[in-house]
């Protein structure tokens, strides 16, 4: 997995996933995450266009981020997910927990709501 991160507004990060988000890759993510809970108020969109694959470590990792970001005042949604990760996200309930926008503009649209 690779991961980096675009600034697509003052107060918000785009991270952007590419590759495979498993066991042997969750914990460069959660490095990543790390640096951008540093922010103030993190505001953080997860672009996953090129994000082929996720297993349940991944999922996790998303999960303990999100749950941080939120005590912090932030907040963490998923953009672009492909039908594998939105099927993945919707069977283990995450689609609930979890925004998921078609587009990453559109996910820090909502963010200024």
């Amino acid at each position: 997995m690779r991961a980096t991160i675009t600034e697509h507004r003052p107060d918000v990060a785009v991270l952007h996933l590419k590759g495979e988000l498993d066991a042997d890759t969750a914990a460069e993510l959660r490095v990543v995450f790390t640096g951008l809970l540093e922010r103030p108020i993190p505001r953080i969109v997860v672009d996953l266009t090129e994000l082929k694959f996720c297993d349940s470590i991944g999922l996790s990792t998303f999960i303990v981020s999100k749950e941080v970001i939120a005590a912090r005042g932030g907040w963490l949604t998923f953009a672009a997910a492909n039908p594998f990760l939105t099927r993945l996200m919707q069977t283990v309930g995450l689609s609930r927990y979890f925004a998921i926008f078609p587009e990453v503009d559109d996910a820090i649209a909502a963010g200024q709501l």
